[in-house]
């Protein structure tokens, strides 16, 4: 049985939970969380069986974990790595990594000097549309990768503890707290780095007649985000958070001289006018024949419930247990995939608010 020990237990730490919950041969036997209410909500989400803590670091004297779930606000994750590397247990650091390039880097550094194996909560990449979309990447279907699209249109941020979700100083900016996802994405499907980032974005609709003692949020609600890849192809990001009415939550499109292939995801079901689970589905339009093929991609109910990810949480778990028990050093998504999607979100930021082209190379 593996023990888990989570550092942070808000929205996205209840999803941890009921993830590994599912799991064979794991258990939260320890939660971390300065909040009351977030312990006591997460003491009932464990089934009453975790031992419960206000500092983290008490969590880690007590070493009673085989592994660390991190699942704090973003600006927090630099400390609480650089406290909980020294463990030497392999760790789950949700995205994203952290708030900066330097302080990823820093994070990187002590990692190497503890030979720690930390991996970056990508969650993204495991739903089974993505999933099913990369494997015909990977059969050819498309032929060579030219372009890649992402639209999220979606609902805004959520109202979390403390409200720390409003500031670009504790998030990062939207451009690398949420979509941190989409540059990873992007780099895994396209195979290649980012040289070159244009964002056009802004705070047109949420957020603005809140207050948070007299400060008014900054983050970016809406954007269109260019990303040049080395390999000569090129990806885009159409962003809107303040479109909950749309069936598809994300369709992400890659473009060959063969094919593009479409994967279609709906949002999660408690924000649905029925508040029932729908299908993705998966699309292939063949440029030879011109026909699209489309089929829906069947995930488990009970998956899906466990979370708002399109039961991405639960198969990022599972490849996450797996390489715990084999031992292995060598995680999915590395520190090296966290360093690089945090630094095509600070690229975007900047260039969205300074209207420049930013060369990668300077960030």
């Amino acid at each position: 049985m593996i023990r888990y020990g989570l550092i942070g237990s808000g929205m996205m730490g209840q999803e941890h939970i009921r993830n590994i919950k599912l799991l064979e041969d794991a258990e939260v036997v320890a939660i971390a969380d300065p909040d009351q209410e977030m312990r006591d909500l997460s003491f009932k989400t464990s089934n009453g069986t975790a031992k419960l803590y206000s500092d983290y670091k008490r969590m880690l004297d007590d070493d009673i974990c085989d592994v660390y779930v991190i699942v704090a606000p973003n600006d927090t994750h630099h400390q609480i790595l650089l406290d909980t590397i020294p463990a030497n247990k392999p760790i789950l650091c949700e995205k994203p990594l952290c708030t900066t390039v330097e302080h990823c880097r820093e994070v990187i550094a002590l990692a190497e000097d503890y030979a720690t194996v930390v991996w970056v909560a990508m969650e993204y990449r495991y739903m089974p549309p993505v999933q099913r979309l990369l494997s015909e990447v990977d059969k050819g279907t498309t032929g060579s990768l030219q372009m890649m699209n992402i639209r999220e249109h979606r609902f805004p941020f959520l109202t979390k503890v403390g409200d720390w979700n409003r500031f670009n100083k504790r998030t990062g900016g939207t451009l690398t707290e949420k979509c941190c996802h989409f540059w990873d994405l992007m780099r895994l499907t396209l195979n290649s780095d980012p040289i070159r980032v244009y964002a056009s974005g802004a705070m047109d609709v949420n957020h603005i007649d809140e207050r948070y003692d007299g400060k008014v949020p900054d983050i970016i609600d809406n954007a269109f985000v260019t990303v040049d890849f080395e390999n000569g192809s090129r990806a885009m990001l159409d962003l809107c958070m303040f479109s909950e009415g749309s069936y598809w939550q994300e369709q992400i499109s890659v473009t060959g001289p063969k094919a593009r292939v479409d994967a279609y995801i709906p949002g999660p079901a408690r924000f649905s006018t029925d508040g029932k689970e729908r299908h993705a589905q998966l699309s292939i339009s063949d440029r030879k024949s011109k026909t699209e093929t489309r089929v829906d991609v069947i995930v488990d109910e009970t998956i899906l419930q466990a979370g708002d990810h399109h039961g991405s949480s639960f198969y990022q778990h599972q490849k996450f247990l797996d390489m715990v028990q084999s031992g292995s050093s060598t995680p999915e998504v590395s520190l090296i995939d966290g360093l690089w999607s945090v630094c095509v979100g600070e690229a975007a930021e900047r260039s969205a608010r300074t209207g420049q082209v930013v060369q990668l190379d300077r960030v």
